[in-house]
C-alpha cells in the first residue's frame, strides 16, 4: 500500500512518522522544507507537490489547519480529487467545520472516490505514541478500508455517523476541552493566590470531584507535571489559536442548530483576549497566564 501525507504540521509528522515505522510506503508533502527534511530521512519519498504526492497512492491522508486549506487542496481542477487515482481513499484528518467537510466528501462521491473525515483527539503526545482517537464520519465501508492505516496511528477509532459527523463529535470535544483547562486553570490560580502549592492543589482535586483531563494528564501550571508544554514554556502542544479557531466551530454549529452554548461562547472569548495579548503560537494551556495578570 502507498500512502500520500499531505501537512507535517506538530500533528501530522509524527503521525506520518508511525506510518513509517509500521513498515508502509510513504510520500510526503508539505510547504515547510524542514518538515518534508525530517521525514525524508526517515524513509519517505519527498513530493514536489501536493499532486505528485497523490497520484499513485491508494490512501491520501491530509491533516491541514483549516476549511479553506481543505478546499484549496481537494477541490477545483488543480485539487487532489482530479489528480487522485480511480481507487483512492481519502481520510481527512483536520478539525474543520461540518458543512466544509461535507463539501469534500460530495466532491469526491461524484468522481466515484472513497473519503471519511476522521479528526484527531489525543494532542502532539498522542500522534507520537500512536496512541491517537479518531472520530470518523463516513460510509461504514470507506472507514473499514481506511481501519489498518488509522490502526498505524491511534488506539481508539469511533464511527460516529455519516460525512461530517466527525467534525461536529470533535467540535463538541474540542469546545469541552477549552471549557476544561480554562476552568482547570482559573482554579488552581486561585488556590495558588491563597498561598497553596500547586502540586499538591493538583493532587487533590485530582482525587475529588473536579478531577479532569486537563489536571491530570496536561495541567497547565509550570513544573507541576513533566513532558506537558507548561513545562517547557508552553512550546509545542495545540497552539491557543487552533483551540480558538475551534471554539470558533462550536459556535458556528451551535448557531446552524439553534442550541444554547453560553459555557463555549465565553471559552471563546477568553482565547480570543489571550491570542490577541500575544500568546497564539503558546499551547492552549497557556490561557493560565489569563488569569494570573493582575487587575
Amino acid at each position: 500500500m502507498h500512502i500520500a501525507f499531505i501537512g507535517l504540521g506538530n500533528m501530522g509528522a509524527p503521525m506520518a512518522h508511525n506510518l513509517l515505522r509500521a513498515g508502509r510506503t510513504v510520500s510526503v508533502f508539505d510547504l515547510s522544507a524542514a518538515a518534508m527534511e525530517s521525514l525524508h530521512s526517515a524513509g519517505a519519498r519527498a513530493a514536489s507537490s501536493a499532486l505528485a504526492a497523490v497520484r499513485e497512492a491508494d490512501v491520501i491522508v491530509t491533516m491541514l489547519p483549516a476549511d479553506r486549506h481543505v478546499r484549496e487542496l481537494y477541490l477545483g481542477e488543480q485539487g487532489i480529487l482530479a489528480h487522485a487515482a480511480g481507487n483512492a481513499l481519502f481520510i481527512d484528518c483536520s478539525t474543520i467545520a461540518a458543512d466544509a467537510a461535507r463539501e469534500v466528501a460530495a466532491a469526491a462521491a461524484e468522481r466515484g472516490l472513497a473519503m471519511i473525515d476522521a479528526p484527531v483527539s489525543g494532542g502532539t503526545a498522542g500522534a507520537a505514541a500512536g496512541t491517537l482517537t479518531f472520530i470518523v464520519g463516513g460510509e461504514t465501508a470507506a472507514l473499514e478500508r481506511a481501519r489498518p492505516v488509522l490502526e498505524q496511528m491511534g488506539k481508539n477509532i469511533f464511527h460516529a455517523g455519516g460525512p461530517g459527523a466527525g467534525q461536529v463529535a470533535k467540535i463538541c470535544n474540542n469546545m469541552l476541552l477549552g471549557i476544561l483547562m480554562a476552568g482547570t486553570a482559573e482554579a488552581l490560580n486561585l488556590g495558588v493566590a491563597h498561598g497553596l502549592d500547586p502540586k499538591v492543589l493538583s493532587e487533590i482535586m485530582a482525587k475529588s470531584s473536579g478531577r479532569n483531563w486537563a489536571l491530570e494528564l496536561y495541567n497547565p501550571w509550570p513544573g507541576v507535571m513533566d513532558n506537558v508544554p507548561a513545562s517547557r514554556g508552553y512550546a509545542g502542544g495545540f497552539g491557543s489559536s487552533l483551540m480558538l479557531k475551534d471554539l470558533g466551530l462550536a459556535q458556528q454549529a451551535a448557531q446552524s442548530a439553534q442550541a444554547a452554548t453560553p459555557l463555549g461562547s465565553l471559552a471563546r472569548q477568553l482565547y480570543q483576549l489571550h491570542t490577541q495579548q500575544g500568546h497564539g503560537q503558546q499551547d492552549f494551556s497557556s490561557i493560565l497566564r489569563l488569569f494570573q495578570q493582575k487587575s
